[in-house]
């Protein structure tokens, strides 16, 4: 059968947006193992701005995108939880999502259910099932109970909102920070007890008000190298301080002895494709995701959308920190 050609936004070097190009690519056949997949909507996620400027480096020329949902197209051999005609959304790699059609790695696709709109889907699926694995499966030493305090960073973006609310539905008194006070007000109104503006106030001093100075058991930082050091002190003992990524810039290298006097604290660094890297893990993870989101518990805010040929002012708005909840490329 003769290649497909798709648009694909790719970069020919790492670098600023001005290097997002849409090229035409050719596309095969799915082979064992692999499907190809006609997206209908794709999710744009700070991991995309990782890859484009080299702090994930990628080899040349690469193609971005990690989240998608469309219509699968073609399977290749040994694929049994999908066929062709199904709807599907994923969270995967490797990167590739920002285009029209693709061949890629089976495992990670999930069927997505009727109730979940491809736009929805698209939205969700790394975001959602980041914050599957943080509330779910990066826990504190005894795990965490309602009524337990937890601190989220970055509350208001699309990983953030979500967790907000997934917080709440566990019970969970979730302390949120964000960059603004209309970033705060929205952390709220989706599940926040308590929204810190980072830039106005100092979070470490109001997290122990918040929490009668006793301090929250887990702390979840997307943001890295601004945060670290004080998130540290918002720790009760035997806290957790769960890193999963760094959008202010990496953090700096620490003495692993300064953990022992502010409480023996445990630091851990998460990435999502640990997490997700069995099949029968990503639909486990997948299928709690879709339950909250179909059960409406966890709302997924589509704040953003930009067409594929709009992808350089989509980066630039996402690292301005202009954007709020969950942003998809429309096809």
């Amino acid at each position: 059968m003769s290649a497909i050609s798709s648009r694909a936004v790719r970069i020919h070097q790492h670098g600023g947006p001005e290097q997002l190009v849409v090229d035409q690519v050719h596309v095969g056949e799915p082979g064992p193992g692999e499907i190809r997949i006609r997206h209908h909507a794709v999710g744009l996620n700070y991991i995309d701005v990782y890859h484009r400027t080299g702090l994930y480096p990628m080899p040349m020329p690469a193609q971005l995108g990690m989240e998608g949902a469309g219509v699968v197209e073609a399977v290749g051999d040994g694929v049994t939880h999908l066929q062709v005609g199904d709807r599907a959304a994923y969270a995967s790699n490797p990167a590739g999502a920002y285009c029209d059609v693709r061949v890629m790695p089976a495992k990670c696709v999930c069927k997505l259910p009727d109730a979940i709109s491809f736009e929805t889907g698209a939205a969700m699926m790394l975001k959602g099932l980041t914050a599957q694995y943080l509330l779910k499966r990066t826990l504190p030493v005894g795990g965490l109970q309602a009524g337990d305090f937890v601190l989220f960073h970055a509350a208001a973006g699309g990983v953030g909102l979500i967790a907000c609310q997934w917080a709440k539905a566990l019970g969970l008194r979730l302390i949120a920070t964000a960059g603004s006070e209309a970033k705060c007000q929205l952390a709220l109104a989706n599940g926040a007890e308590h929204a810190i503006n980072y830039t106005a106030e100092d979070f470490a001093v109001r997290v122990k008000d918040i929490t009668g100075g006793k301090g929250v058991k887990v702390v979840y930082d997307s943001v890295g190298k601004d945060t670290w050091d004080k998130s540290l002190d918002c720790l009760s003992p035997f806290g957790l301080m769960a890193s999963f990524g760094n959008a202010s810039g990496p953090v700096a290298p620490f003495a692993p002895g300064i953990l022992g006097p502010k409480g023996s604290l445990y630091v851990t660094r998460q990435t999502l494709f640990t997490h997700i890297a069995t099949r029968e893990t990503t639909q486990s993870m997948a299928d709690e995701l879709f339950a909250v989101v179909a059960s409406g518990a966890v709302k997924i805010h589509i704040a953003q959308r930009y067409a594929l040929e709009d992808v350089q002012q989509a980066h630039r708005d996402l690292e301005a920190r202009k954007t709020t909840g969950s942003t998809i490329l429309t096809l």
